[in-house]
């Protein structure tokens, strides 16, 4: 648990630098929105898959 919570904030640190530079060089809109919407989306997962696993919830 503990090693998917560092690996997984690692990962969406390394995500984030990645797209912000892109972003800092390409400064346009509709790039803006997909990105703000993939981080949303990439932290979301992040922490359903620390709530429920790799299986998601029961149903």
């Amino acid at each position: 648990m503990i090693t998917l919570l560092i690996s997984g904030i690692i990962g969406i640190g390394m995500v984030g630098a990645f797209l912000g530079f892109m972003l800092w060089w390409v400064k346009a809109l509709p790039l803006i929105v997909i990105v703000t919407c993939v981080m949303l989306l990439l932290i979301y997962d992040f922490v359903q898959t620390l709530r429920f696993g790799e299986n998601g919830p029961g149903r």
